[in-house]
């Protein structure tokens, strides 16, 4: 009989132990279900951060090819221009030039390649006269260029003062067409 009561007592304790030690399963796998989802929102939420973030990119790479193409078209319109005019008996540059001047310059300045500028005037004056103010024209053409970064060495510069005008005519509008300075690459 005490060895039934020892068995007992042992039989009950260990059950205990059991009980005590097995913990509630439910709560266990309420709480991984949980952190399962928490992480699964977690990732979804970071998964369409990233497709946010790579559609935002592409749209900004999109935008600088836009603007490159914009800069390349306006660059291209700047460098069909190739004639700068002067006023009657001036060499100085008119504002109006400064940014096709700049375009040159940049391509210029960019690629190595060479130009010649030939400066012109219309016919009134003397031939020597005109041949010095076409080359005073060219010579400060070729300065602006300088200026923004373009090698003296890629620069020619030559006048044919009143030799070969742009129009015949003794008009003001076929005068004004005769000064001034050619870029030829």
């Amino acid at each position: 009989m005490a060895k039934s009561k020892l068995l007992t007592a042992a039989a009950l304790s260990s059950a205990l132990i059991l009980v005590a030690c097995g913990g509630n399963t439910q709560d266990e796998d309420a709480t991984a279900t949980t952190t399962m989802t928490e992480t699964d929102t977690s990732l979804e939420t970071v998964l369409e951060t990233e497709e946010t973030i790579a559609l935002e990119v592409e749209q900004v790479e999109a935008d600088v090819v836009d603007a490159d193409d914009m800069m390349d078209d306006m660059m291209s319109d700047l460098m069909d221009m190739t004639l700068v005019f002067f006023e009657f008996d001036k060499f100085d540059i008119k504002a109006e030039y400064r940014d096709m001047l700049d375009a040159h310059a940049a391509y210029l300045a960019k690629s190595g390649a060479k130009v010649v500028l030939e400066g012109h005037a219309d016919e009134r004056g003397t031939r020597e006269y005109n041949l010095a103010l076409g080359e005073l024209r060219a010579k400060q053409v070729a300065a602006y260029l300088q200026v923004k970064g373009v090698s003296a060495s890629q620069i020619d510069v030559v006048s044919y003062g009143e030799e070969k005008p742009l129009a015949i005519g003794k008009t003001e509008a076929e005068y004004s067409q005769n000064r001034r300075v050619e870029f030829v690459y």
